[in-house]
């Protein structure tokens, strides 16, 4: 085909045609993912590519420039075509700036996470499919019996797994952005509380329970409320015990 070559527009869209490059550059993103390739790894040739999306080479060379200059695509003279390594954002700054000992950063993670997890919970209570619901409530039930354990290490891991499992059910870089922000305050536990988790355990499988339940019935202003005590409750407890480490024998509550 030549490079004006043209194909019709995805059932629902406007416009009735596309710019082949537009998706050629639109399968290639898709074989990215769907291949697995993570950041650095090499492409197939743009012969072998152009197969794979079933596009011409001249469309697919085209296609590539345009990823190549939105970031996307690396494409290295005599060596071929790479998944382009991601500039480091102002957001990726922030984490590794974050002091995780600072109060005042902690308090500003919780502060961070309320507002993100609440619309995730409320999210999730509207979006989640019988498959995200499982995972909340094991994950749920889980916590529930390292708590009753006094198992720490069991109790962070279902935790994790409760938390990002909500934000799966309401919406991809949601769920991305709670990752990231759950990496923080493990950084929190294992340096500004050296690895010891402040408040019960109990209490905060409890409210996971409520939380996935709130989920399953579709009940948005519930999980949301129910979200915002339990990161409110978790942020009381954090700060608590960094404000005994700072002040040792003082306590913030007093």
């Amino acid at each position: 085909m030549a490079d004006s070559e043209k194909t019709s527009a995805p059932a629902g869209a406007t416009g009735g045609y596309r710019p082949g490059y537009e998706v050629a550059a639109e399968r290639i993103l898709e074989y990215v993912v769907r291949a697995g390739l993570p950041p650095g790894a090499r492409l197939p040739t743009e012969k072998d590519l152009a197969d794979e999306v079933q596009m011409s080479r001249t469309v697919v060379r085209e296609a590539v420039k345009i990823l190549s200059a939105l970031g996307r695509l690396s494409v290295q003279k005599g060596r071929g075509i790479y998944v382009a390594e991601p500039e480091q954002s102002s957001w990726q700054q922030s984490l590794a700036n974050f002091l995780p000992a600072d109060l005042r950063q902690v308090d500003e993670l919780f502060e961070f996470r309320r507002h993100l997890e609440t619309t995730t919970a409320n999210l999730a209570a509207q979006r989640a499919t019988p498959g995200h619901v499982k995972a909340v409530r094991d994950a749920a039930r889980q916590s529930a019996e390292a708590a009753e354990q006094g198992d720490i290490d069991a109790f962070s891991a279902a935790d994790e797994a409760f938390h990002l499992g909500i934000a799966a059910a309401a919406n991809m870089f949601f769920a991305s952005t709670v990752d990231a922000v759950r990496h923080l305050q493990r950084q929190v536990t294992a340096i500004g509380l050296a690895g010891v988790a402040g408040g019960s355990l109990g209490v905060a499988a409890g409210q996971h329970e409520a939380i996935a339940e709130a989920v399953a019935a579709g009940e948005a202003s519930r999980a949301e409320a129910l979200m915002a005590e339990h990161i409110d409750l978790t942020a009381k407890q954090f700060q608590r015990e960094i404000w005994r480490r700072i002040v040792p024998g003082d306590d913030a509550d007093s």
